[in-house]
């Protein structure tokens, strides 16, 4: 069994004062830091994903909708779409960034520099099972746990190291990935 720690789109385009900022982003950053540093020897390998749009169509629009379109965020080459300054000591062992030309919610939509997609990372290193965590829980963390459960992969997100864009929307992603199978826990209980 080898276990893998994704760390979804913690970047400050969706924290306080980013983009499209989620309320608890930075504090949620922060809590993931040191999550990772205190349990870097439990994982096999650690994966960040980016959005990182050069220019998505439609995703971005001046008149979003917050469902399908959204005001322009994690734009490729910008100081906003790199990862969290918390995460400065984090040493991924790998990096995937998804997006660059369409809607991308999901980590397994993404690709290292070399052009490996998320499951090929994970799979080359085989990995069995994956905790999921980073913002935001009702979008890009949901879909990134949905797709590595659909890939076969003990799949886990530890709640408290990620944040909805709203309370109703956290929720209905937790019944979601509850229903499909995913396990919902603390960190403290991983």
């Amino acid at each position: 069994m080898a276990r893998a720690l994704l760390v979804v789109d913690v970047q400050p385009t969706f924290c306080e004062g980013g983009a499209l900022a989620v309320e608890g982003g930075n504090a949620v950053a922060e809590a993931i830091a040191r999550y990772a540093a205190a349990n870097r020897g439990a994982y096999d390998l650690v994966v960040t994903t980016q959005d990182w749009h050069v220019d998505p169509g439609a995703h971005f629009s001046d008149h979003p909708d917050f469902v399908d379109t959204w005001p322009p965020h994690g734009v490729a080459g910008t100081a906003e779409a790199e990862l969290h300054p918390a995460l400065a000591d984090l040493a991924p062992d790998a990096s995937v960034k998804k997006g660059a030309y369409a809607a991308a919610y999901s980590g397994f939509e993404g690709v290292d520099p070399a052009g490996r997609d998320l499951e090929e990372i994970l799979r080359s290193a085989d990995v069995t099972d994956v905790d999921v965590v980073g913002i935001a829980e009702s979008h890009c963390v949901r879909a990134t746990a949905l797709d590595a459960h659909a890939a076969g992969l003990r799949t886990r997100v530890l709640t408290d190291l990620t944040v909805p864009v709203t309370p109703g929307l956290g929720a209905a992603a937790r019944q979601e990935l509850a229903a499909a199978g995913v396990e919902l826990l603390p960190s403290t209980a991983a």
